[in-house]
């Protein structure tokens, strides 16, 4: 049954775009020329790029709103860092440090000599390091506790056992009696059934600095000096040196913001090749080589206008930025070819203007529905809870727009200077007149070169390329026959269960070193970290969030049952745990204090806090109210960013389920594991939206409501594919690949929504004519456009960045995916479930009546 045509919007707007056709037609040289005077005033608002640049880490890449935020906001507030008793798991931000990972390269045991000779050795350079003409060091920037300098307590212990380096037991060790958490700083430990340590295979050591104003300067240069000592630290043969400082990561993506654009440079003279190839004729006269070239530069110049156009603004510049140029590259290589063909279609001998005006009513609408689709989304996504989203989704909109804007005016001006061209039968390389029939007096080379000008006489329009006839004759036949469409549609179904069964393992979380490049120190400490020192993670914060009363024996054990919860979480090891409660209990129980009774709870405080002075951090007292107080556990087997995405949900989980107290946990890490929480939610609402707008824009501008609703099915569909096969191909969800996912599907619409506009539009009077005519007309300029952009950006793949790794992996899954259902599943689809339209069914009666 033929489903009623919607075409009260098409239609109208079809006639524009004719009337623009023939208007760009008849005046080329304006159209073509001021987008270029445009560019060229926009393209200098790059000198504000510097300016602009803005990859502060927690600002663009974790969620605005993060709960984790919050939770620290609370901390500063009611536990304020004590400069002279610092303390490293009492901390709320990254601080000031510099800290190195000694590992051993033969295998042995680390914390013997001679390994543990060059340790001791490289330890003195960097306390000997100096600033400021040797007026400033080490000893003068650390920070301090109890008025000394916060060292590492392993290099202690070893300097305090002498030349007798046993007995170190693991991970807890009994040094001046006192307890020292040894978890974070030895790795690759082996022990004996009394935890006392037997071989190490690496060291961690920190080197904590004051965070003042007064030495914020110095304090940069002594991190300066001491990355430029431990990088040349490279002639030790029994250790394997990598660093790390608390400046690092942010210094390393600040230095790659503009790495992208080289490999961008790379890929339009890939595309601009491939492009000329695909493009190419052997007919003097009808070679496009200067179309293809002409019609890369058009997506060379959207991105050079829109960029210009926002760092004029003062639009921050974020890193992911630079994929946004890629995918531009595609839409308008996919503009390009689709124009050409509906080009091609026009009768050669009538005007230029008529020409571009048949061209502009059958190619723009398709183009006009992907970028009003497209152009929607991203601005849909600037209210993504990710500022480097709302960036990467302004910046990519706006290139939208002028790659759209560019795509009818500039090189629709240039086409149809190049029709001029071809009525004149101009030669495409000379522009001298060339005669359109072979001399049989002239020599081959003669005729192959320097003539040209053959059309098909019987259409009236350019001869069909070989790959076009393919479509026609061979491919399109074939794929709408019952048997065929029947395979097709099994096909399709084990594609789909094989797609949803893969999203269900897909892994989620990003690792630190992703956001630098391979061959970075950074990326060398982390994956040391990981590595040797997995088995214990960071110190975690579990917070009162309210007033408490700790005197009251009743509420107190229900408080500490809760403790207790925590401790026997997966994630968390029962024996290491820090409660200033505890330890106040304890002290009470030897002063035989009656600590039930809220007067000697209260007044005792002080004498405590005096014998434990770290203590008094945990506690916030406010007149004889215990307004907020806090503990630690801490958190083990965390090996990647699945299993810390696993803690956090668990602790979360198990703090909200205390009905003791309001609970709350944190460390200064949980601001980036906030983003676990929102990438899988903000992944699923991109695609509702993408498909929501396009189904809109589809039913407004597609006369077909059914093709709409399967134009939109098909990003659901391409969303499960590319999920599925992303957790085979090792590329994780996350903040980055959410970004490169999110633009990628989108552009899935294309391929889809050009099939199923063709397939509509199509005046063959049954569904299998009309796909075959759909795929005559777009198969070829889907297949260049797909395979143009994908071998374009087949650069990426050698990239040192992850961020462009994961955009080629995804891209390309995307694009391949895309190009199936657009040149397969829709066509099948369509003919499958979609009947003859209203419209036509008088060509169909007329054409029974003839036959007979």
């Amino acid at each position: 049954m033929g489903c009623r045509r919607t075409d009260c919007i098409a239609k109208p707007l079809s006639g524009l775009f004719k009337k623009l056709g023939s208007a760009v037609g008849s005046w080329p040289l304006y159209f073509f020329i001021i987008p270029l005077f445009l560019s060229a005033a926009l393209g200098g608002g790059f000198v504000f790029l510097k300016d602009s640049e803005d990859n502060d880490l927690e600002r663009q890449f974790t969620p605005r709103k993060g709960p984790s935020k919050v939770t620290r906001a609370f901390v500063t507030d009611n536990f304020p860092n004590n400069d002279s008793m610092f303390s490293e798991e009492r901390m709320y931000d990254n601080g000031n440090f510099a800290s190195l990972i000694a590992a051993s390269t033969n295998n042995y045991n680390v914390l013997e000599d001679p390994a543990f000779e060059d340790i001791m050795r490289l330890n003195n350079k960097i306390l000997n390091i100096t600033v400021d003409n040797g007026r400033l060091g080490f000893s003068d920037l650390c920070a301090k506790a109890n008025g000394e300098c916060v060292s590492n307590a392993i290099l202690e212990i070893m300097s305090s056992n002498g030349t007798d380096r046993t007995g170190i037991t693991y991970p807890e060790h009994l040094h001046r009696s006192s307890s020292v958490f040894l978890g974070s700083v030895l790795g690759g430990v082996v022990t004996d059934a009394n935890s006392t340590v037997k071989s190490v295979r690496a060291v961690k050591l920190f080197y904590y600095l004051e965070k003042q104003e007064r030495t914020a300067e110095a304090s940069k240069l002594w991190l300066r000096r001491f990355k430029a000592l431990v990088s040349e630290e490279t002639d030790s043969k029994h250790i394997d040196v990598s660093y790390y400082t608390s400046k690092s990561k942010q210094e390393e993506i600040n230095s790659h913001t503009t790495d992208g654009f080289p490999l961008f440079l790379i890929t339009y003279t890939c595309a601009i090749t491939l492009s000329v190839i695909s493009c190419l004729r052997w007919d003097n006269v009808r070679n496009k080589v200067w179309v293809a070239v002409f019609g890369v530069l058009s997506s060379g110049l959207a991105v050079l206008s829109s960029f210009g156009l926002l760092l004029y603004i003062g639009v921050p510049f974020v890193i992911t930025v630079a994929n946004s140029p890629f995918l531009i590259l595609g839409i308008g290589l996919n503009n390009m070819f689709v124009m050409v063909s509906d080009w091609q279609h026009t009768h050669v001998k009538d005007p230029v203007p008529k020409r571009l005006a048949h061209c502009y009513e059958e190619a723009v609408m398709p183009i006009t529905i992907t970028a009003l689709t497209d152009v929607l989304k991203f601005f849909l996504g600037v209210t993504s809870d990710f500022p480097s989203v709302q960036s990467f989704c302004l910046y990519t909109a706006t290139s939208v727009i002028f790659c759209y804007v560019y795509t009818v005016t500039f090189f629709g001006g240039f086409l149809a200077l190049n029709g001029r061209r071809e009525a004149a039968n101009r030669h495409w390389l000379t522009c001298v007149k060339v005669p359109s029939d072979k001399a049989d007096r002239r020599l081959d080379v003669y005729n192959i070169c320097c003539v040209g000008g053959d059309y098909d006489e019987s259409t009236g329009a350019e001869k069909k390329q070989p790959a076009s006839n393919f479509f026609k004759d061979y491919y399109g036949p074939f794929l709408i026959k019952p048997w065929v469409k029947g395979v097709v549609i099994f096909l399709y179904v084990a594609y789909l269960a094989a797609s949803i069964y893969g999203c269900f393992h897909i892994q989620q979380g990003i690792e630190l070193h992703d956001l630098a490049a391979d061959n970075s120190h950074v990326t060398r400490f982390n994956r040391k970290e990981r590595q040797y020192f997995s088995d214990y993670g960071p110190s975690v914060m579990v917070i009162v969030n309210e007033a408490f009363p700790f005197w009251d024996k009743a509420e107190r054990t229900q408080l500490q049952a809760c403790m207790d919860d925590f401790k026997r979480s997966p994630f968390v090891d029962e024996d290491i745990y820090t409660s200033w409660l505890d330890f106040y209990l304890s002290f009470g129980r030897e002063k035989r204090l009656n600590l039930d009774d809220k007067d000697v709870f209260l007044r005792n405080l002080p004498e405590f806090f005096h014998l434990f002075p770290f203590f008094r951090q945990d506690v916030n007292l406010t007149g004889d109210v215990i307004s907020a107080s806090r503990f630690f556990v801490q958190t083990v087997d965390l090996a990647n960013a699945s299993t810390e995405i696993l803690m956090l949900n668990g602790l979360t989980s198990t703090a909200g389920g205390c009905r003791a107290a309001s609970l709350s946990v944190y460390n200064r890490a949980f601001i980036f594991y906030d983003q676990y929480g929102v990438v899988v939610s903000s992944t699923i609402k991109n695609v509702g939206v993408i498909t929501g707008v396009m189904l809109l824009v589809s039913l407004l501008l597609i006369p077909n409501p059914l093709c709409s609703l399967w134009v939109a099915c098909s990003i659901g569909s391409v969303t499960a594919g590319v999920n599925g096969l992303m957790a085979l191909w090792d590329v994780s969800l996350d903040s980055i690949s959410m970004i490169i996912f999110t633009v990628c599907i989108g552009f899935t619409v294309d391929f889809s929504a050009h099939v199923a506009y063709a397939f509509v539009s199509s005046e063959e009077p049954r569904a299998g004519d009309k796909a075959v005519d759909a795929l005559t007309r777009l198969g070829y300029p889907i297949l260049q456009g797909a395979l143009s952009t994908i071998l374009g950006v087949t650069v990426l793949a050698t990239s040192e960045f992850h961020t462009f790794r994961t955009f080629f992996k995804i891209f390309f899954l995307v694009m391949i995916i895309g190009m199936l259902h657009g040149l397969v599943f829709i066509p099948v689809m369509l003919t499958t479930f979609t009947g003859s339209s209203e419209k036509d069914k008088p060509k169909e009666e007329s054409l029974k009546v003839s036959k007979l």
